[in-house]
């Protein structure tokens, strides 16, 4: 199994060797894959599920299930060349979000890795991917008897070694932030990427080809509008409303959804529409009485219909995206998906649920907590193509595997859910996947834009 519409010989002599260090649950191996037109040959990494899913996406490589520094490269190239050396090592001691928490050098030298394959099987292009802080990298000075942290006097000066020292053994190396929302992810997601290669060819940074569909670029030319949240949402799956729920969502979650709802949906001029509109509404909401207007799911059976119902018996639904992480409220349906991180569920979808306004309260009580928005008669008030809406429900969830997966721009058919043996993977362990991996479209830009076989080279020259 593979992904590409490009034939390749399964005669795996005919070809040098492309490895993934690090490989995780296969993001840079699917952009490989996709950007080469064959599977990677090599994968390390030393954690077992990451390997599993890995496995089973990827079945026509070798797998190492081992510390990359316990792998020997010219053991496990076998003196054949290699075209193209993959490497994106723990990038939490770099990211801000690692915030004051000690620091562990064994983790944060792990990108040396790179080094001892340049100098014992000589990669003809080298791609290493991390956070953007990555610059920044420098030594560690002891903070009491056990904890350090960088020494602020000599920031960027192992980083500065680290591209020296691959200089010293004939590479050019480049490097530089990419957002992956720019290559057509449905995410913002910034990275650092450096590429070094020995080859004599140039170093090519991808052309942006989305953008944000309000903002083209000045130069002339036309970018294709950047995917959005609204791409990866499954709208088939329910959002369960905030009020009257058995354990009631904290305070801080309730204060985010108002100022979501305010920001997003009633100040906002163009507020987003689901796709479909109330085809996909999750329920249906009678409109037939204002006062005592009841709420049904869409997979009981239909309540009484009346004769007279004012505007029908739909709402239309809007949504907007939650962020529970930090200070940031949220963003809107229509732009990229925020960057995942591998702690768990912290972005997802609220929907408010509307319905025609006709001047007369529908009976429920919102004050608190959210004090925010506009209550009584007028509760919720939204324009909508000219024409006034009222809230008459609010629904969370947060985003599903399957979703956070799409937002990183993985196929469809990339099973997440399930190893090659048949064991199940938690809900934790597949975000906890999609929040390390690359974005597989990303890596493919970059890979494009530099991989040419030898064949290829040798044709051009």
């Amino acid at each position: 199994m593979f992904r590409s519409n490009n034939q390749f010989s399964f005669n795996i002599e005919d070809h040098e060797l492309v490895v993934d260090n690090f490989a995780g649950g296969g993001g840079a191996s699917t952009g490989i894959e996709l950007a080469i037109g064959r599977p990677v040959d090599i994968a390390i990494n030393h954690d077992p599920d990451a390997i599993a899913m890995h496995k089973t996406n990827h079945p026509l490589t070798k797998h190492y299930c081992e510390s990359v520094w316990d792998i020997n490269p010219v053991e496990a190239c076998a003196g054949r060349p290699v075209g193209l050396a993959w490497f994106s090592p723990d990038c939490k001691h770099f990211s801000k979000a690692a915030g004051g928490k000690p620091l562990e050098k064994k983790i944060r030298g792990l990108a040396w890795v790179a080094m001892r394959w340049a100098a014992t099987v000589r990669p003809r292009i080298i791609m290493l991917e991390n956070v953007e802080e990555f610059v920044t990298w420098g030594p560690l000075i002891n903070i009491g008897s056990k904890e350090q942290r960088p020494d602020p006097e000599r920031k960027g000066d192992t980083f500065k070694s680290f591209v020296h020292q691959l200089r010293q053994h004939g590479y050019d190396v480049k490097w530089k932030d990419l957002i992956a929302s720019d290559y057509g992810c449905p995410t913002i997601r910034k990275r650092f990427f450096l590429v070094a290669r020995c080859d004599g060819q140039p170093i090519t940074f991808p052309k942006a080809t989305h953008c944000n569909p309000n903002k083209q670029p000045v130069n002339g030319r036309t970018l294709k509008p950047w995917k959005t949240a609204a791409d990866i949402i499954d709208w088939s799956i329910p959002c369960k409303s905030i009020f009257n729920r058995p354990r009631p969502l904290a305070e801080k979650t309730m204060q985010r959804i108002a100022k979501g709802i305010n920001k997003f949906i009633i100040q906002n001029e163009q507020p987003f529409i689901a796709p479909g509109e109330a085809t996909i509404v999750p329920f249906i909401t009678e409109c037939a009485n204002g006062s005592s207007q009841r709420n049904m799911a869409i997979d009981e059976p239909l309540r009484t219909i009346c004769a007279q119902v004012k505007g029908g018996h739909f709402a239309l639904v809007t949504s907007h995206m939650i962020k529970m992480r930090g200070t940031n409220i949220g963003f809107p349906t229509n732009e990229p998906v925020h960057t995942i991180t591998a702690g768990g569920n912290h972005i997802g979808e609220v929907r408010a649920f509307l319905m025609k306004y006709y001047g007369t309260g529908i009976g429920q009580d919102i004050n608190q907590p959210l004090h925010t928005i506009r209550t009584g008669d007028c509760f919720g008030l939204v324009m909508v193509r000219g024409e006034k809406y009222q809230i008459v429900d609010i629904g969370l969830r947060m985003l599903e595997p399957h979703e956070l997966f799409a937002a990183q721009s993985f196929p469809s058919d990339y099973i997440i859910n399930v190893d090659h043996t048949g064991k199940k993977y938690s809900k934790a362990k597949q975000v906890a996947r999609c929040g390390n991996s690359v974005p597989p479209l990303l890596a493919a830009a970059l890979v494009n834009a530099n991989y040419q076989t030898l064949m290829n080279i040798e044709r051009v020259a």
